[in-house]
């Protein structure tokens, strides 16, 4: 049985890896909407270098580099929105800082009200972590969101998504009208499911393609299945974990135009890396749908005007 899995997991991992840019795509050489749609992205984690400031969680399961970080993570994440033609973005709370959101609030504080919203992160075996969450957004109601992290071996933040601290930081989430981030690898579709049928409301949003190359073909047909659900939105990001080929990343065009059928432009969500990686991966689709997944879905998730 274990080989059979082996077989199958080399063999989706070979298809992402199929080469496919014999012929180059034609990318606009412009990065803003053509048609003047505002561009929105949901995925720049805020680090800091400060750690005296802003210091990491000791539950923490991984740790980065100070030396690496900004000293103002706002500033120089507000250039690469100005480089990339980007108008909005949702500041994600790092999994280093764990439920301690300074840093995060920090930013907020600091950034244009109408341009910036933020996420955040809790540890559901804490009981009190529902109470936290809503404390958070009372303070802050430009926390759209709190994010779930479950990959493979991973069992720092949880057990399974039945988990009963799971299930009640998730339903305190929407009942606050929260989106739930999900940071998942192929393994937890079907929990993902059971959760979502159990906690009507839910509006989802799944990070970096359920991270495919974590998982196999078997895996991620319940990623597949999510697709049925009407308020389950997938992100197209951080490709470069699943390829080499930078900036677009044409190798994984079987794979990410099998997910984007299943899901279609109305869910699909461009976030990370240069906007043409959106042109290139939605390449035969509509300006219009272009434009829905550079910025019109988040928008219309998050009812951003």
């Amino acid at each position: 049985m274990d080989t059979d899995r082996n077989a199958t997991r080399r063999m989706v991992l070979g298809t992402l890896a199929a080469a496919t840019a014999s012929a180059m795509l034609d990318v606009r050489a412009h990065a803003t909407d053509a048609a003047g749609n505002i561009m929105v992205e949901w995925n720049q984690h805020m680090f800091c270098s400060d750690v005296a400031r802003f210091p990491f969680n000791p539950r923490a399961t991984y740790r980065g580099n100070p030396a690496h970080y900004p000293v103002d993570p706002l500033a120089s994440y507000m250039k690469t929105l100005t480089q990339e033609g980007v108008d909005r973005a949702v500041l994600v709370q790092p999994e280093p800082y764990g439920d301690d959101h300074s840093l995060i609030l920090d930013c907020l504080r600091r950034a244009p009200a109408d341009r910036f919203k933020g996420t955040s992160l809790f540890y559901p075996r804490d009981a009190d972590a529902p109470d936290k969450l809503a404390a958070l957004v009372q303070r802050e109601p430009r926390i759209v969101s709190t994010r779930f992290h479950k990959l493979k071996n991973n069992t720092k933040y949880m057990d399974s998504f039945a988990d009963p601290g799971v299930r009640a930081l998730w339903k305190r989430a929407v009942d606050l009208g929260l989106v739930i981030e999900l940071h998942i690898g192929p393994q937890f579709g079907r929990e993902v499911a059971d959760t979502i049928a159990a906690i009507p409301g839910s509006r989802v949003l799944i990070d970096h393609l359920a991270e495919p190359q974590t998982g196999d073909a078997i895996d991620y047909a319940g990623i597949l299945d999510l697709a049925k659900l009407p308020n389950v939105y997938m992100k197209l990001s951080e490709l470069e974990s699943m390829a080499k080929d930078a900036p677009y990343f044409e190798s994984l065009l079987p794979f990410t135009r099998r997910v984007i059928r299943e899901y279609g432009p109305d869910r699909m969500v461009w976030s990370g890396g240069s906007p043409h990686i959106a042109d290139v991966h939605f390449e035969g689709y509509s300006e219009a749908d272009l434009a829905k997944v550079r910025g019109g879905n988040l928008r219309r998730l998050l009812a951003w005007k």
